[in-house]
């Protein structure tokens, strides 16, 4: 009886989560300095499974996590707490956003004593990662130019020249799409 299934989201998200992510499997229950003092960590999932024996919480579908104390965001379609490693292990188009800095990835894992990220990606792919950095020694940047119109290959309407409305055209004979008056020869 090591694993206990939570499906109840309120009773999870109330009860549970804040009490293992804030160490109670890890400290043996000792959560109300560590849980008031900021560094709560928020996992949102449809499904979470928490092992007291083995300190993993597992979160399976629509995963968000939430760790405030270090500005840091992140979605997936898996993650596992590890309480007794204090690492994060997501996996499943994994994106993460801290202080505007983001990471990309099938995999990601947050080692949360060193404050460090490791992504993989995905077989035949690339990891994507975006970081804001600050150089003064950088030129300014000048505003991208105006992008061009697109390309229009059917002419813009004229306005007639006078305000005379124009005589519908004459009627000549098409050889191609002949009418039936036509076809009946000349008269």
């Amino acid at each position: 009886m090591g694993t206990v299934p939570f499906l109840n989201r309120r009773w999870l998200w109330t009860v549970v989560v804040p009490l293992v992510l804030g160490g109670a499997i890890a400290l043996g229950g000792r959560t109300p300095a560590i849980a008031q003092d900021g560094r709560a960590i928020t996992v949102r999932s449809d499904i979470q499974e928490a092992d007291q024996i083995t300190g993993i919480i597992t979160a399976t579908g629509n995963v968000r996590v939430d760790y405030p104390a270090r500005q840091i965001q992140a979605t997936s379609a898996q993650a596992q707490y590890f309480s007794r490693e204090r690492r994060i292990v997501m996996t499943g188009n994994v994106y993460v956003l801290q202080e505007g800095n983001s990471i990309r990835g099938e995999t990601v894992t947050y080692l949360i004593e060193e404050g460090r990220f490791i992504a993989t990606p995905q077989p035949d792919r690339q990891v994507e990662s975006i970081y804001i950095i600050s150089d003064p020694d950088a030129p300014p940047t000048t505003p991208a130019p105006e992008p061009a119109p697109p390309f229009n290959p059917k002419p813009a309407f004229k306005r007639p020249y006078s305000d005379e409305v124009p005589a519908p055209p004459t009627a000549t004979p098409d050889p191609f799409n002949p009418r039936p008056s036509d076809l009946n020869g000349p008269r």
